[in-house]
């Protein structure tokens, strides 16, 4: 049986070489813009990591833009002429519109392609939760699994990959519209660190507030820890980071000390999710044993 094809858009953050290693394409680009100046390919095509978070460091504005229906149109007919299967694994729906127009495209395309197989899955995730949610189906897929078996699978275990993190400065989602004023100057008090994660609808929430930088790593460790059954060993765990490499390693090195972790990969996070947290920004993300609304209800 011919395997399938994993998509996914350009705010996963995976390693280029598992992308390559795994045959995962990037090809639906997520545009950004900074300062005004549009950068549609998404990622650092046009613009290295460092240049983009040393802009914003000195008061530059970004933003993000949807991928439009008509991309996903023309992508999905591609494959559907073909007659070869696709999954798809888009930004959460709760903080972007991408899923809704690949969905809305779907439906054009099999007006005139009914029996074709593809497969957009919302991640309810971002950024290296995106990730884990697409090393899951590569896991499937080698199993021998089929595009809609994946799919279907990918649909249960996504509720599982958790995603906690913390930020410098919470006026980055304020300007972004996904948190209000109240929520970013009530978790923004000198010395103080905000925790934050995505919640069961795939949106951000403030859960609660650190004293400190090194607290802040120290708390995202014991929150995954909680969520994991005793002995529990990963295969794998992604921490993103918006250039503040030396933070995501000591993060990386308590998860270790604490935890059974196989493999950690440590990722720079992509320009669409660092316009919304800004420079400093630390996220963890990993398969828990329990689903969101369990650990939400649990623990918060």
């Amino acid at each position: 049986m011919k395997p399938f094809t994993i998509m996914v858009d350009t705010n996963c953050d995976l390693p280029a070489e598992y992308m390559e290693k795994h045959s995962i394409t990037s090809s639906v680009a997520i545009g950004f813009h900074l300062n005004g100046t549009p950068h549609e390919g998404g990622r650092w095509q046009e613009i290295s990591d460092k240049e983009y978070y040393d802009a914003l460091r000195k008061g530059g504005m970004a933003g993000t833009n949807l991928a439009n229906h008509e991309s996903f149109v023309r992508l999905f007919t591609e494959f559907a002429e073909r007659g070869d299967e696709l999954l798809i694994i888009l930004l959460s729906s709760g903080l972007s519109g991408t899923y809704e127009n690949a969905a809305s495209a779907l439906e054009e395309v099999k007006e005139k392609y009914p029996d074709c197989r593809i497969y957009p899955i919302d991640s309810l995730n971002a950024a290296g939760g995106s990730g884990m949610v697409t090393i899951q189906a590569v896991k499937k897929r080698e199993e021998g699994a089929s595009a809609s078996e994946t799919a279907k699978w990918i649909e249960e275990i996504k509720h599982s990959c958790l995603s906690l993190f913390t930020v410098d400065d919470l006026m980055y989602l304020h300007r972004g519209g996904r948190l209000s004023k109240l929520q970013a100057v009530a978790g923004s008090i000198i010395g103080i660190k905000p925790l934050l994660n995505v919640a069961p609808d795939g949106t951000l929430k403030l859960k609660e507030k650190a004293r400190g930088r090194k607290g802040a790593l120290e708390r995202l460790c014991s929150q995954m820890k909680r969520s994991l059954n005793p002995g529990t060993e990963l295969d794998t765990i992604v921490i993103s980071h918006s250039d503040c490499l030396e933070d995501a390693k000591t993060l990386a090195d308590l998860i270790k000390a604490s935890m059974k972790v196989k493999e950690v990969f440590i990722v720079m996070m992509g320009p669409g999710i660092g316009a919304h947290v800004g420079p400093g920004c630390i996220a963890l993300f990993f398969v828990a044993d329990m689903a969101r609304p369990e650990y939400e209800a649990k623990f918060y």
